[in-house]
């Protein structure tokens, strides 16, 4: 038997990858309940304009037919799957590492946003939502009177 020295660190990884397969589990849950293998969050952006709230989402490898936008009771959810493309012949992978699967990502938006117009694009795998603000939402200068 041997003395090993101990190392915070290595028991500090540990828990942390506890942590994480644990929520890793919790957000891999279906709308049903089920387990749904690949399960993901793409990366998001959000930010505040004078006019506007931009968002950008990063979906690579995801068209734009696989990809659902709405807007209910100012909660907006964008929803979308990145399809495992593989070919029956050739399966004989080493490693995989890029995400695959469905995802849901939810934003709760000013009321003052005029859903009507809003935009949407993709492109280069970054979609792009330009969410205007209602006319009397917007900040307006005010003249000061003699």
């Amino acid at each position: 038997m041997y003395i090993r020295r101990w190392n915070p660190v290595n028991e500090m990884m540990a828990i942390q990858n506890q942590i994480g397969r644990i929520l890793r589990e919790s957000m891999d849950k279906g709308e049903g309940g089920e387990f749904e293998y690949g399960a993901w969050l793409p990366p998001v952006d959000m930010r505040e304009e004078a006019d506007k709230v931009v968002l950008e989402m990063e979906v690579p490898g995801i068209r734009k037919e696989d990809v659902e936008i709405h807007i209910e009771n100012n909660v907006l959810t964008v929803r979308g799957e990145k399809k495992f493309e593989r070919d029956e012949k050739k399966e004989n992978y080493h490693k995989i590492e890029r995400t695959y699967g469905k995802f849901s990502r939810s934003f709760s938006l000013p009321s003052a946003i005029k859903s009507d117009s809003v935009e949407a694009t993709m492109k280069d795998g970054i979609l792009v939502l330009t969410l205007p603000y209602a006319e009397e939402a917007k900040p307006k200068k005010i003249a000061i009177k003699s």
